[in-house]
């Protein structure tokens, strides 16, 4: 195997989403990996080159606004039959525990030849360009998709159109030196395959090597 593919390989198996209340909340992100991240995500693959991913970077005070907001909507959208305080408490906290966070959000375009769901994988791939990224820099990365982000109050806080859609927050910090990180695993690969043709022979593997 290439050393590279050995790396990028090493990297994919050793990501793992790690949550803002793992995180180091004193340790900043700098400003320039951070724009590197940034570029990685820009570069997923997109149908058209509508490149329709679109990130609102919270940081310092700011994350005020973005906390304060999610508590306001969630009160908003929520039945009161499914009103948990536990959870608007921690919506209130978890921005305050990353150093960045990241609204996760596609612009819609390409008219009617590019179906939507085509943005949202195009923007899926770009966010797993940005997660793995933050694992080859040794970062914690955390993708949250609370209800709602995906409710219209929401969209209109972040001024986007009513084509657009929010896709979820990232968390993006360190990790806790304090807390372990657990060790992935995934059922076979063979599991998941219908062979047409000429199947290979598989190497069956469930945890990081």
């Amino acid at each position: 195997m290439p050393d590279s593919l050995a790396e990028l390989s090493s990297i994919i198996r050793h990501r793992r989403s790690i949550k803002p209340v793992d995180m180091d909340p004193q340790r900043q992100v700098d400003g320039t990996l951070l724009s590197k991240l940034l570029e990685n995500a820009n570069w997923a693959p997109t149908h058209g080159m509508t490149e329709p991913w679109r990130f609102n970077i919270y940081q310092g005070p700011a994350k005020y606004d973005l906390s304060n907001a999610m508590q306001r909507i969630y009160r908003a959208t929520t039945p009161a039959a499914e009103f948990r305080e536990d959870k608007l408490m921690k919506m209130s906290q978890n921005p305050h525990l990353a150093p960045v966070v990241l609204v996760i959000w596609m612009a819609r375009g390409g008219g009617a030849k590019i179906p939507e769901l085509e943005e949202i994988e195009a923007v899926a791939c770009a966010v797993q360009n940005l997660h793995l990224s933050a694992a080859a820099a040794g970062m914690a990365g955390y993708w949250s998709t609370p209800p709602l982000v995906y409710t219209k109050e929401f969209a209109e806080w972040l001024e986007i159109r009513p084509e657009d859609r929010c896709l979820g927050l990232f968390y993006l910090g360190w990790p806790r030196t304090d807390i372990p990180i657990a060790q992935g695993k995934r059922q076979y690969i063979s599991d998941k395959l219908r062979w047409f043709g000429s199947p290979v022979n598989l190497i069956p593997e469930r945890t990081i090597p």
